[in-house]
């Protein structure tokens, strides 16, 4: 985030939050825990740092998070109406809604069709990616860290040195024969 950004206001961050939880489920972090649902055990996209990501300008979303904060409370709203119940007092629709319903919501944004689908989508796929990638984190660093989704994965981890050598090939054998004039760089000489 930039120095001049302002920070996302909590009901921003629950929500946001709580929109991660529903594309990689992860545990609850404390009893109190509102956004994320602890649909399951161990750590999910919250955990990974799915906040940090999309906090990150490189995203491109940074600038807009109370925007997609409000336009999927408002959906919430909706569905809540739509179902005849009260959201709880406290905290954000989208928050108050269970894992469930959540998930249908966000089932229902992202399908094709829906008119604001690519919006959706990349929130989407930035949750996910702070949990399958730790993007907004230097691997060795995150690897060190023990990040979450890269350890749920079993991504290897570096040398000592902190540069990935692959000894063995990973299909077990060799996929081409070497170019002749191949140094022992790898790169053709």
């Amino acid at each position: 985030m930039r120095l001049d950004q302002a920070a996302p206001k909590q009901d921003t961050i629950s929500t946001l939050e709580a929109f991660a939880d529903t594309i990689v489920p992860g545990e609850k972090r404390n009893p109190d825990d509102h956004a994320v649902a602890g649909a399951v055990s161990g750590p999910g996209a919250v955990a990974a740092g799915a906040l940090e990501l999309l906090q990150n300008p490189a995203t491109g979303l940074a600038e807009s998070l109370d925007d997609f904060a409000d336009a999927l409370n408002g959906h919430a709203l909706a569905l809540a109406d739509r179902r005849a119940h009260s959201p709880a007092p406290g905290v954000p629709p989208f928050v108050a809604l269970s894992f469930a319903d959540r998930t249908a919501l966000v089932t229902a944004l992202t399908a094709p069709g829906h008119p604001e689908r690519d919006l959706w989508v990349s929130l989407a796929l930035f949750s996910n990616m702070a949990f399958d990638t730790g993007a907004h984190l230097h691997t060795v660093e995150a690897m060190a860290a023990g990040h979450p989704g890269l350890a749920a994965m079993g991504f290897a981890a570096p040398d000592p040195d902190g540069l990935w050598r692959f000894p063995e090939f990973s299909y077990g054998r060799p996929l081409a024969r070497l170019h002749p004039d191949t140094a022992p760089s790898g790169s053709l000489a």
